[in-house]
């Protein structure tokens, strides 16, 4: 068992490891489609659980981010949620990329992995892009 209170998922913490400088993670709510072959790891078990948000938080403890890609489309549908999302990014040095979700789906293609949470909000969706730590 790990001495820390970090990831305690194995294949979401060998994720977060692998993961190098310009890779790309994306974290989703319980919709978004996820491609054929792209690696996916399921944390959802039910309806709204795990919250994206935990999800994302978690992630975020770990993974060192240097950019942040969403749906332009959130911005009218879920506005609470692009708000605690410029929360969590304030303050890492760039400002959340708005792409229309058509857009934002193609750029998944290139993604490392999807990290589904249970989340049944519109476009809770977001592409971290990895930095290095030095």
């Amino acid at each position: 068992m790990r001495k820390t209170s970090t990831t305690i998922n194995p294949a979401l913490s060998r994720v977060i490891s692998e993961t190098g400088h310009t890779d790309m993670l994306v974290v989703t709510d319980a919709g978004l489609p996820i491609p054929p072959g792209a690696e996916r790891i399921d944390l959802a078990y039910r309806p709204g659980a795990p919250a994206f948000l935990d999800v994302l938080d978690t992630v975020l403890a770990e993974l060192v981010v240097e950019g942040a890609t969403v749906s332009a489309e959130i911005a009218e549908q879920s506005p609470e949620m692009l708000e605690a999302l410029r929360e969590r990014f304030a303050g890492m040095g760039f400002e959340i990329v708005m792409v229309p979700h058509v857009a934002f789906k193609e750029r998944t293609h290139a993604a490392r992995a999807f990290v589904r949470s249970g989340e049944y909000t519109p476009y809770a969706n977001v592409i971290l892009h990895a930095g290095v730590a030095y």
